[in-house]
């Protein structure tokens, strides 16, 4: 079965909110082997909302939507939905009693408007509200699920486990869905889909998605099987040929961010790590400390944004800086071994450049970057030219040095010793 999830609610159509019951129910759905297809995001408006069930059911088997079941006048999910099916609104005697009794117990007086809250589709199953007063709903029409829920996560969350999971298991095939999510530094989108769509392409179970961020491209493999072990043999037989083709530029291959993998491969070889940064500004620094127990690893790091405190506080020489400037790859060697000096560490990173707007030179455009990567083995320099915003310059500046790092841990390992 597939499933369509249509979220309430004009205020999710402004930048202020965020549908977060979506991922919720899509990750519960997965579980029992649905695919979600489609969601829709649909303003409190009575026709509209009609008109996107309608659509709904004739593309999907489960059609869940959150939000609307309040006791106001915008709150329509009840009188769409019941126009959608041309199905009467039933008023239920049982259900206002319950609403009654939780105001009665929270000592407050029931406003008129919210007997409103007692009205069903006909034919639906009321589904219990322990944490609010609007009960959610059930019903079968023609061979399809549609299921009214509450918005309020506290509210949603609950009632879907506990009422609508133990409705839709005995409905639904032996399925199960299974991802892996391989990551990717070092190549752009369009080069690695060229090297890796004549093999997934051949593939309709799994799927397969690719997501690209700035130097960072994520693989998503799905698999929906009868068993859990078909689902991983399959996804195992299409990442391993992926692998195979994009080689070291594979970083991960459960999601983890880059950042979490330099820190396993810093413990695992019991070495330390420092920074020295000028135009990421803190962002290298503070990627490797966004992982639990990375002060198992990370020695500390130093912003030194002016060519005053690169001298003051790493000891650059200011004769260095004045023959070749702050941008340029002498003045990122002696940044990060002076970081490495200074800190004790074993590996030390730094990135020096020009994240523009302004500050371009005809030897130095904007967009252009040097990062240092010293070790025990001495220290390389790698220029890059970024193009794209501030943002994305610095964001590009970073991701590339903790990527020439994890590539000296995985592929010149002897060089962690120390000399």
């Amino acid at each position: 079965m597939n499933a369509e999830i249509i979220a309430v609610g004009s205020e999710l159509l402004t930048p202020e909110r965020l549908d977060t019951n979506s991922l919720y129910l899509t990750a519960q759905l997965n579980a029992l082997g649905v695919e979600v297809v489609a969601k829709a995001v649909v303003g409190d408006d009575r026709a509209r909302l009609a008109e996107a069930v309608r659509f709904a059911l004739a593309r999907a088997e489960i059609v869940i939507l959150t939000g609307g079941l309040g006791p106001t006048e915008d709150d329509v999910t009840r009188d769409a939905v019941a126009s959608a099916l041309d199905r009467p609104l039933v008023f239920r005697q049982e259900l206002l009693a319950a609403l009654e009794q939780r105001f009665r117990r929270l000592g407050r007086q029931m406003a008129p408007i919210n007997r409103r809250q007692a009205l069903l589709i006909e034919g639906a199953a009321a589904l219990p509200n322990h944490h609010g007063t609007a009960p959610g709903q059930w019903l079968e029409h023609a061979g399809r699920v549609v299921v009214l829920l509450p918005g309020p996560p506290p509210e949603l969350q609950p009632m879907f486990a506990d009422y609508c999971l133990p409705r839709l298991r005995p409905l639904l095939p032996p399925l199960v869905i299974r991802t892996r999510v391989l990551r990717v530094a070092g190549m752009p989108e369009s080069d690695l889909d060229q090297r890796i769509s004549p093999v997934y392409t051949r593939y309709q179970d799994p799927l397969t998605t690719i997501l690209a961020a700035p130097g960072d491209i994520q693989i998503h493999l799905r698999a929906r099987s009868a068993s859990e072990t078909e689902a991983e043999r399959v996804l195992s037989e299409l990442s391993s040929q992926l692998e195979a083709l994009l080689g070291e530029n594979v970083y991960s291959r459960d999601g983890a961010p880059l950042e979490a993998v330099i820190g396993q491969l810093l413990r695992a070889r019991s070495v330390t790590l420092s920074v020295a940064e000028s135009c990421t500004g803190g962002l290298l620094g503070e990627r490797i400390t966004s992982v639990p127990g990375s002060s198992d690893y990370f020695a500390g790091g130093f912003l030194v944004y002016t060519d005053r405190v690169k001298t003051e506080l790493l000891g650059v020489d200011p004769e260095l800086l004045r023959a070749h400037t702050a941008v340029s790859e002498p003045a990122a060697a002696a940044m990060a071994e002076a970081a490495r000096a200074r800190t004790g560490s074993t590996f030390a990173l730094s990135t020096t450049g020009i994240a523009g707007p302004g500050g371009g030179t005809e030897a130095a455009p904007v967009g252009t970057v040097f990062i240092g990567v010293a070790g025990p083995q001495g220290c390389r320099v790698h220029r890059f030219r970024f193009l794209g915003n501030r943002d994305r310059v610095r964001t590009l500046a970073a991701q590339n040095a903790l990527d020439l790092l994890r590539r000296e841990l995985v592929e010149h390992p002897g060089r962690c010793r120390r000399i």
